[in-house]
């Protein structure tokens, strides 16, 4: 009888779905090198306070523009260099982290629980209630997004959150259209009918039953939405409607820098190099997700 188990191939444990996931991921040498360079940039946004040698907003007004390697009294004294009023590069680049890393978190936290709810609705509401949601959706996604976001930011004023707000706003109809497509294709499934029949109420065939279904396109573009979001915080500090100096955010960095490209070329590479750096690993895990999460990618 211990044969008849041992061989039966049914009876035999499958991997659990997490080890599932890390073996489609880990065949994507591109994602696994993103998401280590994206767990370095974490680490270093957590440990900005401990790792950066000055504060980021110090001045050394004897220091304006000294080049990257810099040396006084024998050692280095600013390994990337200072601004055009002294700051250390590398402690607002370490610091600025920290800033991109919490606008891609709030920005598609807002983002998605907006979209995914009205998506859900959407979804599961009656053919005329979802075409008037849907044709909001169009009208928002007719609009490039960096312009409509810095309409929103001019109406609500100039400032990190408001950048935030007006980003999670643009991105937000990406979702709905995702997840009340899954939703769609979910609804002619046969466990759909059999809770149905069961006598589930909207509200657990809506979070419960379909919604975890769902949930890998949603994955999908999160992963692809924090890029986003980092790259539209930049594009509006850059242009003077995020975050404000002498916060040290990338895009308000290189907005300071851009007087100063042609005799201090370290003041603009190292965080432009910073937004592409990070920007490109999460792509990077973006494809890898897909990969792992999307049945019909997956190599029997």
């Amino acid at each position: 009888m211990a044969d008849i188990i041992q061989q039966d191939p049914d009876m035999q444990a499958r991997p659990g779905r997490l080890t599932e996931f890390w073996h489609y991921f880990r065949e994507n040498r591109g994602a696994v090198f993103g998401l280590w360079v994206f767990a370095i940039f974490v680490a270093v946004a957590i440990l900005a306070d401990v790792i950066a040698p000055y504060d980021p907003t110090e001045q050394f007004r004897q220091h304006l523009l000294q080049p990257p390697f810099w040396q006084e009294g024998g050692t280095t004294a600013f390994l990337l260099g200072t601004d055009a009023v002294g700051r250390d590069m590398l402690s607002r680049l370490l610091h600025g982290a920290r800033y991109s890393f919490y606008v891609g978190i709030v920005v598609v936290a807002v983002a998605a629980s907006g979209g995914i709810l009205v998506g859900l609705i959407a979804g599961f509401a009656p053919k005329w209630l979802d075409t008037i949601i849907m044709r909001v959706m169009d009208i928002i996604l007719a609009f490039p997004s960096l312009l409509l976001a810095l309409v929103l930011v001019a109406i609500l004023g100039p400032s990190l959150t408001n950048a935030m707000i007006a980003i999670a706003i643009v991105l937000q109809p990406h979702y709905v259209r995702l997840t009340r497509a899954s939703v769609m294709s979910e609804l002619s499934k046969d466990y759909v009918t059999a809770s149905r029949t069961t006598g589930a109420g909207l509200a657990r065939l809506m979070f419960i039953t379909v919604l975890p279904n769902c949930m890998s396109p949603i994955i999908v573009q999160g992963a692809l939405s924090f890029s986003t979001a980092i790259l539209d915080a930049a594009a509006l500090g850059f242009l003077g409607m995020g975050a404000q100096p002498p916060t040290p955010e990338w895009g308000t960095m290189l907005a300071e820098a851009r007087e100063f490209i042609l005799r201090a070329w370290w003041v603009v590479t190292f965080p432009g190099l910073a937004i592409l750096v990070t920007v490109l690993a999460i792509n990077l895990m973006g494809d890898g997700l897909r990969d792992a999460l999307d049945p019909k990618l997956k190599r029997s």
